[in-house]
């Protein structure tokens, strides 16, 4: 796994080979030792260059080997044998140098990247820490500021950037090993004393106690929670406090740690989890992943609201043409002025030149005639969507996928007015959609597969992670959000506050909780949804009816804030207040508190004391049932499809594994009997009533998340 060529005469060139990534499995470790004892002891070897095959240098970790017995060499003698030796050793780092990747280049004397590679230590989104001397040598050699900011978050680096701190010493556009090589007979014989970094002293921030003491502070508000970036920092406090060895004992402490820790293991599922989505299947368990995507060179965007622009620089920034539809002569020139403001922002933040040229704009549809396929993404109306798509279907061509970015109308229901209803797939993409990783694509039940395919690429292509799911009022995301929001409004109808539910979930690990998200989103965006489906009966503020709908509990809270102009943070008030509308510090409303004692009253309710563990049972029990509930009726294949969307789209926190993987670490049994419980004590709220999937998972004993797809296979036919 390690190949070892003698290269000028005197330069021994050791090569990583395990595709795609080179990764530091076993017996590449072993390769490594082997080459690296072989080119340390053979007197025609003055220099070394280390290398990977394929234009990777090395992806770290081979993290297939967690959780397993470790075998093979440890990686920090192994880096510590390469640093002490007697001969200069250069990594020659192409495509990626990533975790422990990096911390083997770290060991290296000398180091040169590719332009277009790409370095960082990313162990914090497993629940780890760079372990094997990262946080001891990264500080050492760029300076502690730059260290934290990229170990606590993961961040890659492009070579440029790396140059510029001082990671790397040379940056090339050229055959990145000849010039490694070059540069290793150049420093054959040369003193090593000043290019061990383990030897450097580190530099310390002025103020060092009051420096980490700010840093600790702003990882744990930005961590929500997760271990990882507190440990972090206190690795990298040891690197700047403490003579080495003593810092790489401190390290080894945290790491082991982290390493036993129910988040390691919930961020380590979620790592799968994000592959396991890619390979996408029917409900019935038939793989659908084998079908060819159509290529797409031409792409279409009709709508340019907030979404529409969104996807539109999504689209020119992963290279294709994008035509951009917008026919109302006002919106289309903001909309202009706006796409390229995000796509100047976006080739700043890459480094790359922008993409106007990608873009061509029309107030008519008639441009997209020519296109492979469209994204429909004008305002959330079926009528306004049903007319465009008829047109769509007179004027592109017979074989172009019409696409609706939509989030949750009926799929099937808009292909019905396709020309060709097979090549129609729902793509929804999550605000501000140039940004958000997630992409739920939905197959109505004339959906082909090529047509689901060629979605589920062009996702990738945008780099988005693409989840593939099935037709149903909300498609999976919002269908489980539904619950989770009825119960936070249930919970002020029986006495809690926004503050106590938003304060509960916060502390659980979102980023926001359900009424201050609610207030930065509008009110008045649901509001409109409820209305249009008949729910909301204006001005109906006391008496029974207002707290039923359709047989079931409802609440009007919102619907009664609307009705006032009390929208969030656009008009200054919402659940919270704000200093001036657009504001977005949320205070705590007197009004809204009287509002609600007004409206107990007026219900004949009386309070009671609601504590965070009810709020977070009531809302996160209630949206993790009907995520079984989900996959009870196929709409998404496995519970990673469910975890994935939650935690890129909705804020799931990401150390709590998803909403399928947390209730395995609460425990089946102890979710459905604290449903139970709940649902007694509420038994018009059919959101509590636990779903039959997850009885027979209980009853089967609970097995393990990874095993569920085949055990719901299995007795889908029986539920």
């Amino acid at each position: 796994m390690a190949l070892f060529t003698l290269v000028s005469g005197s330069v021994g060139v050791v090569t990583l080979q395990n595709p795609p990534v080179n990764a530091l499995s076993a017996a590449v470790r072993h390769g490594i030792v082997d080459m690296m004892d072989k080119a340390l002891s053979e007197p025609e070897v003055k220099s070394v260059v280390i290398c990977g095959q394929n234009g990777r240098f090395c992806g770290g970790a081979d993290i297939k080997e967690f959780g397993k017995n470790m075998t093979g060499p440890p990686l920090v003698p192994m880096i510590h044998r390469i640093e002490s030796g007697a001969k200069p050793v250069v990594a020659a780092i192409e495509g990626i140098a990533l975790g422990g990747g990096l911390e083997l280049a770290l060991g290296c004397h000398y180091r040169i990247a590719h332009s277009k590679a790409r370095l960082g230590l990313p162990e914090v989104h497993l629940g780890l820490l760079p372990a094997a001397g990262g946080t001891q040598r990264l500080p050492r050699l760029i300076g502690v500021p730059a260290a934290l900011e990229l170990i606590t978050t993961g961040r890659y680096v492009t070579a440029a950037e790396a140059l510029r701190l001082g990671m790397v010493d040379e940056v090339t556009d050229g055959n990145t090993v000849d010039a490694a090589v070059k540069l290793a007979l150049s420093v054959a014989g040369k003193s090593l004393d000043a290019r061990r970094i383990s030897n450097y002293p580190c530099p310390q921030p002025p103020g060092l106690d009051r420096f980490f003491e700010t840093a600790m502070q702003q990882v744990r508000q930005s961590a929500r929670g997760a271990m990882a970036p507190v440990a972090c920092v206190q690795a990298l406090r040891a690197a700047a406090s403490q003579p080495y060895g003593e810092g790489m004992q401190r390290e080894k402490e945290l790491m082991d740690t982290l390493f036993h820790s129910g988040q390691a293991r919930a961020l380590q599922y979620f790592f799968f989890a994000q592959r396991a989505v890619g390979r996408w299947s029917t409900p019935s368990g038939s793989r659908w992943d084998s079908s060819k995507p159509r290529p797409v060179h031409k792409a279409a965007v009709v709508g340019l609201g907030t979404m529409g622009r969104g996807i539109t620089v999504a689209l020119a920034q992963a290279g294709l043409s994008v035509v951009a539809v917008e026919t109302h002569e006002k919106q289309l020139m903001e909309a202009r002025q706006a796409v390229s403001g995000m796509l100047e922002r976006g080739a700043k933040r890459r480094g790359v030149a922008p993409a106007y040229g990608k873009i061509s704009y029309s107030s008519d549809l008639l441009p997209v005639a020519d296109v492979d396929l469209v994204i429909e993404a004008v305002f959330e109306d079926m009528e306004l969507k049903r007319s465009i798509f008829e047109q769509l279907s007179e004027i592109c061509k017979p074989d172009t996928f019409l696409c609706t970015n939509t989030s949750g109308l009926d799929i099937d229901r808009l292909a019905s007015h396709a020309r060709n209803p097979e090549l129609v797939v729902g793509m929804h993409f999550f605000a501000p959609a140039h940004v958000m990783k997630l992409l739920e694509v939905v197959y109505g039940p004339r959906s082909s597969p090529q047509a689901v395919a060629t979605a589920m690429l062009l996702g990738r292509k945008m780099d988005k992670v693409s989840v593939a799911v099935g037709n149903c009022p909300g498609f999976v995301g919002n269908r489980m959000l539904k619950p989770y929001l009825e119960q936070a409004f249930f919970l002020l109808e029986e006495g809690a506050t926004p503050e106590l539910v938003d304060q509960a979930l916060e502390e659980f690990g979102f980023a926001m909780g359900v009424f201050r998200m609610s207030d930065l989103s509008g009110l008045d965006v649901g509001w409109r949804v409820r209305k249009a489906d008949g729910l909301v009966v204006a001005g109906a503020s006391t008496g029974p009816s207002a707290r039923s709908r359709r047989g079931f509990r409802y609440s009007p809270l919102g619907d009664l804030l609307c009705e006032r102009g009390r929208f969030g943070q656009k008009t200054g008030s919402g659940w919270y207040r704000y200093d001036k509308p657009g504001g977005r510090v949320a205070k705590s409303d007197p009004w809204l508190h009287g509002f609600l004692e007004q409206y107990r009253a007026d219900h004949g309710l009386a309070a009671r004391r609601v504590d965070q563990q009810e709020v977070l049972e009531r809302c996160l029990y209630a949206l993790i049932n009907e995520g079984f509930r989900i996959l009870e009726d196929g709409i998404a294949a496995g519970p990673e499809d469910i975890d994935v969307i939650y935690v890129l789209g909705y804020g799931w926190p990401r150390h709590r594994g998803g909403p399928m993987f947390y209730a395995t670490t609460v425990g089946l049994s102890e979710v459905l009997e604290r449903l139970e419980h709940h649902h007694r004590a509420h038994p018009d709220v059919p959101g509590l009533q636990p779903c039959r999937l997850l009885r027979k998972l209980v009853a089967s004993g609970s097995p393990p998340v990874h095993s569920w797809r085949e055990f719901i296979k299995k007795s889908r036919s029986h539920l």
